[in-house]
């Protein structure tokens, strides 16, 4: 069965999240850090950043709910309960801080099949309110069995 790729160059409604304090410490508390940029407003002032500051990979908070209608969309045709996470990279810019309002973009790169799996592979583009870039992601999702 061939894989559809009418959906490579797709991009879906941009999805936004306000980041909040209570989220970050969540985050942070759950992995354990215990750098007080995360936790502290003051000790972030401190540090230069505007408010508390979000963890790196923070980003797959704010940048999840975008790639999410990309993977269910009938345009991709993934088929879900065989996917598997393959590869995630980020590009990092300006520091998501509580307070931020983060606006993502997804679009499809490309979709291909290699030694019967389905590579799709998603980008998502995430700005804050003033434009500034905060993180590029690339998403690998591969799918067996195609």
């Amino acid at each position: 069965m061939a894989l559809k790729t009418d959906a490579v160059g797709k991009e879906w409604p941009a999805t936004t999240y306000q980041v909040g304090r209570e989220k970050i410490k969540e985050y942070a508390t759950v992995l354990g850090l215990d750098n007080p940029v995360h936790l502290d407003v003051e000790a972030a002032r401190a540090a230069g950043f505007r408010d508390v500051v979000a963890p790196p990979m923070f980003a797959v908070v704010y940048s999840s709910p975008a790639i999410g209608p990309a993977m269910f969309d009938p345009e991709v045709g993934m088929n879900f309960a065989k996917m598997v996470h393959g590869a995630q990279e980020f590009e990092w810019g300006e520091p998501a801080c509580s307070g931020d309002v983060l606006t993502t973009t997804a679009k499809c790169l490309s979709i291909e099949e290699r030694d019967g799996k389905g590579f799709y592979v998603f980008e998502t583009d995430s700005v804050n309110q003033d434009g500034a870039r905060v993180a590029r992601g690339t998403w690998t999702l591969i799918v067996r069995g195609v």
